[in-house]
């Protein structure tokens, strides 16, 4: 084991709150145990256990009441209710708070995260996915990792902040939207007709970045600070056939077909793709990654074609996506009677395509895969963007606010797999960056999966992360003011 890393405690840091940088260096267990012993961090637990009780999953008309719930919190700690707003969209909405500034000609700047969580089914999990559970070090429940306790985070920080009396510099914006995890309509409403809300000069995304933590023995390892994202765009492939009855089967059969399809997809990889930004990443990570798959990254980064690098990246699920634009199966329906032969059988499947790729080249690749017997759709529009510049003020803050919880560690910029309501953002000429306050390990993370978790001392000190960020990027004298001409 390696000793704990050492901290750098100056009480003028976090205002008094220096026990909860010294739980940092404490064994899990022990921080675990010390952690709610200031009263923002009890305020905290409580706002977590209460969103991650509200089941806002699609269809369920949840997200709405988390939006109330947390308008409610905002008021009682004295924002006024002209700068609370619940921006209603079908089913679902969004919030979106304001944090009065001095005024001058400094544009405000936004603070990210979103409401609704991805389907869980209780009958497949090992404890209640929509109760806070604590065991083992971790915070169990659907959000805890994606991206409840962003919000948690964010609010925690506004509300802080507001009761020290503290007056930034410019507005700050925390919007938390409503449906990241399926059309992103809330985002998009709110870039394209209420602008007046959410215009600023950048955006902080608490729904990318963030740390990693050493899978032997848990120290932290890296920041990522996220520029750009992968493209999301889910494809439909579709067989038809007369169909019949089922005791007279046909050598043609809609469900063999679309098996037969994809298999091809599963045999098959998009070319490799890199940027100075993703060579780099994998040049900084993979210096301090053992084994095999550090030494996989340092090739990679010298020579992206390297055979052996793109075999062994390929093979790993954090990082395949960095190198190639990926296609998965992720649903699928067929038939219409257990006694028909399949009229129909269809597989929704989702690319996450890098950069500078277009969605309709993807098809064009999956529709001369699987071949002319299957019809390859994009039923939906596809939100593209391209990557955030690195403005060295953004970064210089993200690893003043990094180096005061985890004094060293590297901060990465890194093009993320992922998809996020940041794309949505760029593409409205907001730069946005990730700044996730998580820091967990790879194989700790069941974001979108069962028994969804968060380090307990992680959340705990994601809480000072947000709290840190924003009064550095927008404090009475901020180094991070300027905008770039």
């Amino acid at each position: 084991m390696k000793k704990p890393r050492g901290l750098i405690l100056d009480g003028s840091i976090l205002d008094g709150s220096i026990l909860a940088l010294a739980l940092l260096a404490l064994p899990l267990g022990a921080a675990a145990a010390a952690t709610t012993s200031l009263p923002y961090q009890r305020q905290a637990l409580e706002l977590f256990r209460h969103v991650i009780a509200l089941k806002t999953e699609i269809g369920a008309g949840q997200v709405p009441v988390m939006a109330r719930y947390l308008a409610d919190q905002y008021r009682a700690a004295g924002f006024a209710s002209d700068d609370i707003h619940i921006v209603p969209v079908g089913e679902t909405a969004a919030l979106v708070v304001r944090y009065r500034g001095k005024a001058g000609p400094l544009k405000p700047i936004l603070a990210l995260a979103h409401m609704d969580v991805v389907t869980a089914k209780p009958s497949e999990w090992q404890r209640d996915p929509f109760t806070l559970t604590e065991a083992n070090g971790f915070f169990y429940g659907r959000g805890t990792l994606d991206i409840k306790s962003g919000v948690v985070s964010i609010t925690s920080a506004f509300l802080r902040l507001k009761a020290e009396g503290f007056v930034p510099a410019r507005d700050l914006i925390a919007v938390f939207t409503g449906d990241e995890e399926t059309s992103q309509s809330t985002a998009l409403d709110l870039a394209q007709h209420h602008r007046d809300l959410i215009d600023a000069e950048f955006a902080l995304n608490s729904d990318a970045g963030g740390g990693t933590l050493d899978e032997t023995d848990g120290h932290a390892l890296v920041y990522e600070l996220q520029t750009a994202e992968k493209t999301f765009a889910s494809y439909t492939l579709t067989v038809h056939n007369p169909g019949g009855h089922s005791s007279e089967p046909r050598a043609d059969n809609a469900i063999y077909d679309l098996a037969d399809a994809l298999k091809k997809l599963q045999a098959y990889r998009f070319p490799v793709m890199w940027t100075e930004e993703t060579r780099e990443y994998f040049r900084s990570v993979g210096r301090r990654t053992p084994g095999a798959l550090g030494q996989a990254m340092e090739r990679f980064a010298a020579t992206p074609l390297d055979h052996d690098a793109d075999e062994t990246l390929n093979a790993s699920p954090t990082y395949v996506g960095m190198i190639r634009t990926t296609c998965i199966p992720t649903l699928l329906a067929a038939g219409h009677a257990d006694n028909a032969l399949p009229q129909t059988a269809t597989a929704t499947v989702n690319c996450r395509i890098f950069p500078g790729t277009a969605a309709a080249a993807v098809q064009e690749t999956l529709q001369g895969l699987v071949g002319p017997q299957v019809e390859v759709r994009l039923p939906l529009a596809v939100i593209a963007s391209g990557p955030s510049p690195l403005r060295p003020e953004i970064l210089a803050a993200v690893t003043r606010t990094v180096h005061r919880l985890y004094p060293g560690v590297p901060i990465v910029p890194v093009q993320e797999s992922g998809a996020t309501d940041g794309a949505v953002f760029r593409g409205a000429g907001i730069p946005t960056y990730g700044v996730g306050e998580n820091f967990i390990k790879n194989s700790d993370d069941f974001s979108h999966g069962l028994n969804e978790r968060v380090p307990i001392a992680s959340f705990y000190t994601g809480l000072d992360f947000w709290y840190l960020l924003l009064k550095d990027i927008a404090g009475p004298n901020p180094q991070a003011a300027s905008r770039h001409e």
